[in-house]
């Protein structure tokens, strides 16, 4: 269940409405990097968890502040278009706001939502919950997470350099703090449920005696003139789970070529291929 009380979790106030603004805005709420992601993401991954209920009650409450960080994106959107002209007259091009509309906004936020935001991004493609990430495994989750904040916090701090409107820095520099925080909280998740070397490799439940030995903690080398690649942390010492030791080898063929059976006949395949 859901409660509202129609207030914002933080001021949005607009000082000089900018139509191009709004429409990098709108990355923020509809892009792969957005709230409508994250906040989706995070729901049904709490609707999904499985075993101590406290890390479902810390998805849920952190879903449900996204959601009140798209109501704050879709306010300074709206803000951003007040004044953005609703024809197109030859004088239109001359105005300052007016040519950046033309120029620079997405015509859906004037034809499809009357100068009010959509679910949509920058580019005005829709956000379809392909990149909602909910396996069903706390620890896998709780790291795409962490992934997710990382690139939302990104998104806000390039937004943030992207204008020079004292209200939408004030408003950007909140997000990008309860983003700070978000990134912090899933890898203190992680911590509590063991940190590396008990998380890691998800799942845990596996036996790793059942996958190859030979290749579990090997960094493969693919130059074609056989070189060893460049040697990092994850090249050689005990690996970070701590359950192996790094090694580096240079990879070669295994297997043969392929070889296919012929086309099935009426699969459409050529005559020569059956």
């Amino acid at each position: 269940m859901f409660y509202t009380d129609n207030k914002l979790q933080f001021p949005v106030r607009v000082e000089t409405p900018d139509p191009q603004f709004a429409r990098a805005l709108q990355q923020a709420i509809g892009g792969v990097e957005g709230e409508i992601r994250v906040a989706m993401q995070y729901f049904f991954q709490a609707c999904g968890a499985r075993g101590d209920p406290k890390f479902r009650d810390l998805l849920m409450n952190t879903a449900t502040e996204e959601l009140g960080h798209i109501e704050m994106l879709a306010t300074a959107v709206a803000l951003n278009l007040e004044g953005a002209p609703v024809s197109i007259k030859d004088e239109v091009a001359a105005d300052p706001v007016a040519s950046a509309v033309l120029g620079g906004l997405n015509m859906k936020n004037l034809l499809s939502a009357g100068l009010s935001a959509m679910p949509v991004d920058s580019d005005g493609v829709p956000f379809d919950m392909s990149h909602i990430y909910a396996s069903g495994n706390i620890a896998a989750d709780m790291t795409a997470n962490v992934a997710a904040e990382s690139t939302g916090r990104v998104l806000a701090t390039r937004l943030y350099n992207l204008t020079s409107d004292r209200g939408m820095k004030e408003m950007l520099s909140f997000l990008i703090a309860r983003d700070t925080m978000h990134q912090n909280q899933w890898l203190a998740a992680l911590e509590e449920l063991g940190g590396p070397k008990g998380v890691f490799p998800i799942p845990n439940s596996f036996p790793q005696e059942q996958e190859n030995q030979e290749f579990n903690y090997a960094y493969l080398g693919f130059h074609q003139d056989g070189s060893t690649p460049a040697p990092g942390r994850w090249s050689e010492g005990p690996s970070v789970d701590g359950k192996g030791e790094f090694v580096t080898a240079l990879m070669k063929p295994l297997g043969p070529e392929p070889a296919l059976g012929p086309a099935l006949p009426n699969s459409g395949a050529q005559r020569e291929q059956m």
